[in-house]
């Protein structure tokens, strides 16, 4: 047992690495900086509920509002990505009517054409 080495502590680095180091050289920490808080560990805004239950509001209503609100904005999503892929379709057919029109009419007997021939027919 006295063949066992010095205590030592796993410490993140700076730069991310993970370093294996005596307890007894580590700085004191330093609580004067401002606390670093990530997004993905912050709380979520409780804003809206906290009014809600100020204004008389039950608690489930505010736990259905924090439910169904995410799934209203999801099927919300899904309905737009729906219509514009309805829309882009309904794009393509309608381009591939008007050329498809276009091929099969032959050039120069469209019907206002008949109709300036007729009447040039009938002046002279």
């Amino acid at each position: 047992m006295e063949q066992l080495p010095a205590p030592r502590t796993v410490v993140q680095l700076p730069d991310g690495t993970h370093a294996y180091i005596d307890p007894n050289i580590l700085p004191a920490p330093q609580t004067g900086g401002p606390q670093v808080v990530h997004v993905h560990q912050a709380p979520p805004d409780r804003t809206v509920q906290r009014i809600a239950l100020g204004t008389g509001v039950g608690a489930g209503a505010v736990t259905a509002g924090v439910y169904f609100g995410p799934l209203l904005v999801g099927v919300l999503t899904a309905m737009a990505a729906n219509l514009a892929l309805l829309a882009l379709l309904a794009a393509v057919c309608a381009w591939g009517v008007v050329t498809v029109v276009k091929a099969v009419t032959p050039t120069g007997n469209t019907p206002q054409e008949s109709k300036r021939g007729s009447r040039k027919g009938r002046r002279g």
